[in-house]
């Protein structure tokens, strides 16, 4: 089988599901870890050395960008999440889902320079035209894989929803990676809650389709998770706590078997602190993290922000397969400079690495298995 599960740009379908099932790539039963962690990093931009036209202004060969900036950022990037590995394999990410690469080779790239920690699956996706796109390092083979795009009065989101399944263990866990639209460029709150409306609308599909299968939506959504008490109240927003969401009267119920709307016309997600979240509901590490100190992923016009998000479905509570044990935002070196501020790339000077900080959801392996 191929390592490489790569989407041609020109071929993504932008709308609905894309699913393969794989022949082959099952995983020996009763094998494989018993804690799985997965990482998601807006890795701010990372552009090849080739110039097509699609790039930002300063990666254009003009301003100076070239071949050999390109292959140190991946030389920094992939140390940096090599570094990660201390403690044992164990530790280490078993799938790095990667915001704002510019294709699949950039992905291919990467897969090359962390080779020595088995990240043999990859999977790429970007809307056509796009400048940037998803990427997806996994040391697990994909038992199913999708893209979504959705569709607000005329225009798409920008970039396309990846789906994969991976089954370390016989334990099977459901991945919807995400990156909204940012908040530049006037009012881009209805596509970022066109996007909640497509994840809301699979999370029922999923669970009609198996009624236990965990599901982690996870990358950038470039809104804070509480981002409705930022706004005063005075929107509804893409992610809208569950407190909110009950004193505005939008029930709280199972998403597939709603009594107050159908769930799947619902564009945003309710979200909470409570462990397990109740039915409807996906459980944000923010409220915790933040109870522990940590300020945000990213830093803008000297706020911080907590738009990179891990949220899980009840059935990561449930003691049957895999199941949250924590989640940790790497706000510590060589992510972060010596501010203590996210070290942001910049292209002119080739320092820094990235504008966001990652967050390592940890799972651990419970009853379930195969």
């Amino acid at each position: 089988m191929k390592r490489s599960m790569k989407k041609d740009p020109a071929a993504l379908v932008l709308a609905g599901l894309i699913l393969t099932a794989l022949a082959g790539c099952g995983v020996p039963e009763n094998t494989g870890p018993e804690e799985l962690r997965i990482l998601t990093w807006n890795v701010q931009a990372l552009f090849d050395g080739e110039e097509t036209g699609n790039e930002y202004a300063e990666y254009r060969t003009g301003p100076g960008w070239t071949g050999e900036k390109y292959r140190a950022r991946l030389t920094a990037l992939s140390l940096a999440i090599g570094q990660l590995s201390e403690g044992g394999n164990p530790a280490f990410p078993g799938v790095a889902a990667l915001e704002e690469l510019e294709n699949s080779g950039v992905l291919e790239d990467l897969a090359a320079a962390l080779a020595k920690y088995g990240y043999n699956w990859t999977f790429f996706a970007a809307n056509p035209g796009a400048s940037l796109g998803i990427g997806v390092l996994s040391r697990f083979p994909f038992t199913a894989t999708g893209t979504h795009s959705a569709y607000y009065f005329g225009e798409y989101t920008p970039r396309p929803v990846l789906e994969l399944r991976i089954e370390p263990a016989g334990r099977p866990v459901t991945l919807l990676i995400c990156h909204w639209k940012s908040k530049l460029g006037g009012d881009t709150e209805p596509l970022r809650r066109a996007a909640a409306r497509l994840i809301q609308r699979r999370l029922g599909e999923l669970r009609q389709e198996d009624a236990d299968m965990p599901v982690i939506v996870l990358g950038d959504l470039n809104e804070n998770h509480d981002e409705f008490y930022r706004l005063d109240g005075e929107a509804i927003c893409a992610l809208l706590p569950k407190p909110a969401a009950e004193k505005l009267g939008f029930g709280t119920e199972n998403i597939s078997n709603s009594t107050k709307e159908r769930p799947a016309a619902r564009d945003f997600l309710i979200i909470d602190g409570e462990k397990p979240p109740l039915p409807g509901v996906l459980y944000s590490p923010w409220y915790e993290l933040e109870q522990k100190g940590s300020r945000g992923s990213y830093y803008y016009r000297d706020k911080w922000e907590t738009i990179d998000h891990v949220l899980l479905t009840g059935e990561l509570f449930d003691f049957k397969g895999w199941d949250f044990e924590s989640c940790i935002l790497l706000d510590r070196e060589p992510f972060i400079n010596s501010q203590g501020l996210p070290a942001v790339y910049n292209p002119r000077t080739g320092s820094g690495l990235s504008d966001h900080l990652p967050l390592l959801l940890i799972l651990a392996a419970s009853g379930g298995g195969s």
